[in-house]
């Protein structure tokens, strides 16, 4: 499979198990799901490289963990742009983008082989 439709679906069905997982996330329907997987994926090809660039000093300090963060307001964005899907504070974000990076990690080394 190619790589990039890989986490297009896994970004789909992280945001499905998030909705589960944290009582923060209000989501109109599945259709809403399916479209905040694509715009995450869109968001993370076109803003997320141009953040992780202004912010090079803050993540050799924190030793790369300020990638966390930079993933986090990727979602809140998403959170934003997309009606119908409501993602209260940062920890939650927080927790959406850990299972969005677990969920594509798996999928990517199952789905390699």
């Amino acid at each position: 499979m190619n790589k990039q439709i890989i986490k297009i679906f896994g970004n789909i069905i992280a945001i499905y198990l998030g909705t589960f997982l944290f009582t923060e996330i209000n989501v109109s329907s599945t259709t809403t799901i399916v479209i905040a997987g694509f715009v995450l994926w869109l968001v993370n090809i076109l803003i997320r490289p141009l953040l992780i660039l202004i912010t090079i000093p803050v993540s050799l300090l924190t030793l790369g963990l300020f990638s966390l963060v930079i993933n986090t307001w990727m979602v809140m964005l998403v959170g934003k742009l997309i009606e119908g899907l409501n993602i209260h504070g940062f920890w939650t974000a927080f927790g959406i983008a850990l299972l969005v990076s677990f969920v594509n990690a798996i999928l990517e080394k199952t789905l390699k082989k």
